[in-house]
């Protein structure tokens, strides 16, 4: 019987800490195969606990409150997949690998540089397999680019540019208005949205970065950009302008609940999604608030410039403002030709030899398992392939790549805050990383 034949028959049993969106996302991996068996949960909050206790027939005792009572409890799982609020993840991360799990750690490692050396240190010392939820290296879409760069059919790849449309909705409800709009409370939005297109870009270009700068701000969500004839409303719920707003928190939420849409970004609003619940929601809650009358903080526009070695180039850009959400564009520059991406189903290829262009197309996604292009359950297969078989090889998203992509997201936010261009040998040496 082979590793792989041995991993289907036994499975590899993980804990979830945290059972929202992403912990539900991972945690359905089980659902649909035998090599994983989720055996223990943990989130103080029942209406996000019960459903999973009860899809995966979990007994009470193995549900717990917090994730510090499930690492006081006997170590009953192979690995834990944590997917908590980003200003815990470097403290789980380092005690349950101190404990001896394999970890899945949600994006981002940790909200400080030295957050994410220590948490790439602890998992060394105890000898643990940790993978961060990049989930951009998974998908097939990213996969067959990879594929394509690798085959040399572009010669020498000098350039690469990248843009992440975060989409105008999506980032008044996550940056604006919802967790992830105050430094102080999570991290900088590079960091936050956009730290696994910086990995990718790392991905496709090979990490021998030399030097890095950035610029970026709020260029739209703030209170002297807001609708002479909004006047004195803090909320949508009581603005006159409402109707005539893109960002009408109306509009987000309450019209489609009344469609009878359940899905995100409403399960963000209210555990129990229905008229009522969303109306009281806006009335009461942070997503009701105004946009341009919130308390955040963090970039909506932003530009990454990345030098690597050998005169070679990438470019980035995470902008608010877009039609499209979260489907990146890519465009890779070689010698030899050129590919063009739209991030989801078509990649072209452009011979300057023939003059010609050849499209590829990457493997389809089933509907069930599509989120994030098909990079979620390619995560989370391969991080279970990982831990039955004892081989962090087959881990493409490791801590060493991770902690090497997170080098240069602060080297960025750096030079973004202080009008410079940052040496990567030397802010890992002044980081105390060598």
């Amino acid at each position: 019987m082979t590793d792989r034949n041995a991993s289907e028959t036994t499975p590899v049993k993980v804990a979830i800490v945290g059972c929202g969106n992403r912990g539900s996302i991972y945690s359905s991996y089980a659902l649909v195969s035998k090599k994983m068996q989720v055996v223990a949960i943990a989130d103080h909050n029942e209406s996000r606990r019960k459903p999973l206790q009860e899809q995966h027939g979990i007994p009470d005792k193995n549900c717990h409150l917090s994730w510090q009572n499930l690492l006081s409890a006997p170590k009953i799982a192979d690995a834990v997949l944590i997917c908590i609020h980003d200003m815990e993840h470097e403290t789980a991360a380092i005690l349950f690998a101190g404990k001896g799990y394999h970890i899945l750690l949600e994006k981002p490692m940790a909200t400080t540089l030295s957050g994410c050396w220590d948490v790439y240190k602890a998992a060394r010392a105890n000898n643990v397999m940790l993978a961060i939820c990049h989930v951009l290296r998974y998908t097939p879409y990213n996969r067959k680019v990879k594929e394509i760069v690798d085959s040399g059919i572009l010669g020498n790849v000098v350039g690469i540019q990248h843009m992440e449309p975060v989409g105008h909705y999506h980032f008044a409800h996550s940056y604006v208005r919802g967790n992830w709009r105050k430094e102080e409370e999570s991290s900088f939005s590079l960091m936050t949205k956009s730290c696994h297109d910086i990995d990718i870009i790392l991905y496709f270009m090979g990490n021998n970065c030399t030097r890095v700068s950035s610029f970026g701000g709020i260029s739209h969500f703030k209170k002297g950009n807001k609708p002479s004839d909004a006047g004195d409303a803090k909320r949508c719920t009581d603005c006159s302008f409402e109707t005539r707003c893109p960002y009408s928190a109306k509009k987000i939420y309450l019209e489609p609940a009344q469609r009878g849409f359940k899905g995100w970004p409403l399960n963000a609003v209210a555990d129990v999604i229905d008229i009522e619940n969303i109306g009281n929601a806006l009335r009461e809650g942070p997503y009701g608030r105004c946009v341009y009358e919130s308390d955040n903080d963090v970039c909506d526009n932003q530009v990454v410039n990345i030098e690597f070695g050998d005169n070679r180039y990438a470019s980035f850009s995470m902008v608010a403002f877009t039609k499209d959400i979260c489907v990146r564009k890519t465009r890779i520059f070689g010698t030899l030709g050129e590919l063009i991406g739209d991030g989801d189903k078509s990649i072209e290829v452009y011979d300057f030899l023939s003059h010609k262009s050849t499209f590829h197309e990457p493997d389809p996604v089933p509907e069930n398992l599509s989120g994030h292009g098909g990079g979620d359950m390619g995560l989370i297969s391969a991080f279970v392939d990982a831990v039955a078989m004892k081989n962090p090889s087959l881990l493409s998203s490791d801590a060493q790549s991770s902690l090497d992509a997170y080098l240069v997201v602060f080297a960025a936010e750096e030079a973004r805050r202080t009008g410079t261009v940052i040496d990567l040998n030397k802010f890992r040496a002044k980081n105390g990383m060598n």
